[in-house]
């Protein structure tokens, strides 16, 4: 099988991935690269590396968008920005960071509410190539104008035009933005843990992942958090149906933000499903 394939020689491992989102993902790679078969293009991925690299875009989900969901950052400005405030220190991981527009949303957001001199970013993908545009930090300036909506709705204390420049029909967002971020890759399949994080946000990812995949990320965030820490999903996630439900309360139902269970203890190892 190809996953089995793919996993044996480059030990990314999609098996745990939702089957009807890779069945679809698969087959337009398929014809992407003019194959007639999935053995061909298993036959492919094996044989030469830089179709690994590209099939790579396929398997991994890059749509996002800055200020995504305007709901989402507006909660986090008005409700969680006032615990991590607190902190001395701060540590966000955005987790499966896409071609980076959610790192630069946050860091504008902890920019314009005076936390980004303290906090460590940590912008981590299975895609290098998507890590490479996310570190670039530069998009097609034709999306700025839905960009910019989004700021403004989610509380934006300037213009989102403050923060980058344009040129030759893209839209260059200031590197000043990304000093403080660490870019890594990461695997939710089998990489292990941050440690004493304070936001984890990972958007739109566990959608593509089976139940236990879901489990053993949400295991991965929760040995992550400090107590009281936060997890932000996206919105057609849910920690409800989790093995780990109950080692988090609900602290905005709508915008999907979950605070971990100050009385639990991360000491019982990750679950394996």
């Amino acid at each position: 099988m190809l996953l089995e394939a793919i996993y044996q020689k480059s030990h990314y491992d999609f098996r745990g991935y939702s089957q009807a989102s890779l069945a679809r993902r698969m087959e337009q790679a398929r014809v992407h690269f003019g194959c007639g078969s999935l053995s061909m293009l298993q036959h492919l991925v094996l044989h030469k590396p830089s179709v690994f690299r590209e099939l790579l875009n396929f398997l991994t989900v890059q749509v996002s968008g800055l200020f995504r969901d305007p709901e989402y950052y507006r909660m986090l400005r008005e409700k969680v920005i006032p615990h991590l405030k607190t902190y001395p220190s701060l540590k966000v991981w955005i987790a499966g960071c896409s071609d980076g527009e959610e790192l630069y949303s946050l860091s504008i957001l902890f920019r314009e509410e005076g936390l980004e001199s303290r906090t460590m970013f940590y912008a981590t993908d299975i895609n290098p190539a998507a890590l490479k545009k996310a570190e670039a930090g530069i998009y097609a300036l034709d999306r700025m104008a839905h960009f910019t909506e989004n700021h403004r709705l989610s509380g934006g204390r300037s213009s989102l035009s403050d923060y980058y420049t344009a040129a030759y029909g893209s839209a260059v967002f200031d590197k000043s933005l990304r000093a403080r971020t660490v870019f890594s890759e990461h695997s939710l399949v089998s990489d292990q843990v941050f440690s004493e994080v304070h936001l984890v946000s990972c958007r739109n990812v566990l959608i593509y992942f089976d139940k236990a995949l879901q489990d053993r990320s949400i295991a991965v965030f929760d040995h992550s958090l400090v107590h009281g820490g936060f997890l932000g999903l996206g919105m057609q996630e849910t920690l409800s149906f989790s093995a780990y439900a109950d080692r988090f309360d609900v602290f905005a139902r709508t915008e999907k933000i979950y605070r971990k269970d100050m009385r639990h203890h991360s000491n019982e190892g990750i679950r394996h499903g």
